[in-house]
């Protein structure tokens, strides 16, 4: 007689469940309409560099470094809200997370950081045709790619080092430059858009998923090759990179309850809701970054794989990562062979348990993380090669790129 007799949590678990519904249909609502918006903080910074030139610069770059209480004299109005902005630090935020650093990236060692993390964010960012449009109308594919290629590892290594995110700090100010640097495409972009692409280039959904592709896209793409992470490792690194995005200007009504892979795959379901399918701009820049990293991969000191086998692999880990319908539209070619995946994950399991065995055994691997190739692994193919690369790397802003 008492089976049918409903549990007394049965009206909470149903007020859960409803409140976790309006939530996402609150949230499907907003990613819809930030598909047509930008970053009016980053957009009216920039519209004011063009207008007052050197002076707005100069105040945009010290109060990037010593913030905006330094400055000797008030900025103009869009740099002082952009610097009140960034300066406004989120109330949950754990001011130690920043000197330690990504502490869950950094554990990645650089070959695998380089071949599964820079190469799935950066094919994930041009699945959206909106950003993917962007780069091929400034260049040739393979071109763009070498340059996205090292800003965005440069731009991650600073980002994930200890302090690199403490104001003022290299991965502070990269951060920002990022966003700066999306907002000036935009303006230029928009004075010739296609309106038959649907929102606008670099809108507040491609910057949440610019965000992913630095946290869920690039761990989903390393459990192909055996290195996952436990669930605390998943929230230490949501925790930190919820500060990037603040720096970033994502909307935080997108990521400010993301604390796991879980949260974050029902945050990219949704973004993925709103974005149109990858077309033939998103398929050429994906496959041109793919040949350059393969390449730039098998030209480095030390190599043990030659460029075709390095592009096998990362068509592997690419199509695992994403699944086989995504990775038949984003025009992967089916992996020919994947007899060594097992076997390369069996390993990297293996050698993530030893380096993870003790507080000091991880603090050596990201000792090694912070000290390895990163996106040096390029440097042989750019011009200039080594002394190119480490200019990028400084981002100087003598020479922006905004």
């Amino acid at each position: 007689m008492t089976a049918d007799r409903p549990s007394p949590e049965a009206p909470e678990r149903g007020a859960d469940l409803y409140a976790e519904r309006r939530r996402h249909i609150a949230k499907a609502g907003r990613s819809a309409s930030l598909l047509t918006a930008g970053d009016p903080l980053a957009d009216a910074v920039i519209a004011e560099l063009d207008a007052l030139g050197a002076p707005a610069r100069q105040a945009l770059v010290s109060g990037l470094g010593t913030g905006l209480a330094s400055l000797h004299k008030p900025p103009p109005e869009a740099v002082a809200a952009l610097l009140e902005q960034l300066e406004t630090t989120p109330s949950r935020l754990d001011p130690l997370m920043l000197h330690r650093g990504d502490v869950v990236g950094l554990s990645v060692p650089p070959l695998w950081f380089g071949l599964c993390s820079i190469t799935s964010a950066l094919a994930y960012s041009y699945a959206s045709p909106a950003v993917a449009r962007l780069p091929t109308r400034t260049g040739t594919p393979t071109a763009m790619a070498t340059r996205q290629l090292v800003e965005n590892g440069v731009w991650a290594r600073q980002t994930m080092r200890p302090g690199g995110l403490l104001r003022g700090g290299p991965g502070y100010v990269a951060t920002v430059q990022v966003r700066l640097r999306h907002a000036r495409m935009r303006a230029t972009a928009l004075e010739d858009w296609d309106a038959g692409i649907r929102g606008l280039p670099i809108s507040g959904v491609d910057m949440a998923r610019t965000w992913l592709g630095f946290t869920l896209v690039p761990f989903e793409a390393l459990a192909a090759v055996g290195i996952d992470i436990s669930p605390d490792d998943e929230r230490l690194l949501y925790h930190y990179w919820s500060y990037a995005a603040h720096l970033l200007g994502v909307d935080e009504s997108l990521y400010g309850d993301v604390v796991d892979h879980s949260d974050a795959r029902r945050l990219r379901r949704l973004l993925d809701s709103t974005t149109a399918a990858p077309d033939d701009d998103s398929r050429s820049m994906i496959a041109a970054m793919i040949d350059v990293q393969a390449r730039a991969m098998a030209d480095a000191p030390g190599a043990v794989l030659s460029e075709v086998q390095l592009r096998a692999l990362i068509h592997s880990v690419l199509w695992r990562a994403f699944g086989d319908e995504v990775g038949d539209r984003l025009g992967l070619p089916a992996p020919a062979t994947t007899e060594l995946m097992p076997l390369i994950g069996r390993l990297n399991r293996e050698a993530r348990y030893w380096q993870t065995f003790s507080p000091a055994s991880a603090q050596a691997a990201r000792r090694r993380a912070l000290d390895g190739p990163g996106p040096e692994l390029i440097g042989a193919i750019l011009p200039g090669g080594v002394v190119h690369l480490r200019n990028a790397a400084a981002y100087r802003w003598s020479a922006p790129s905004f």
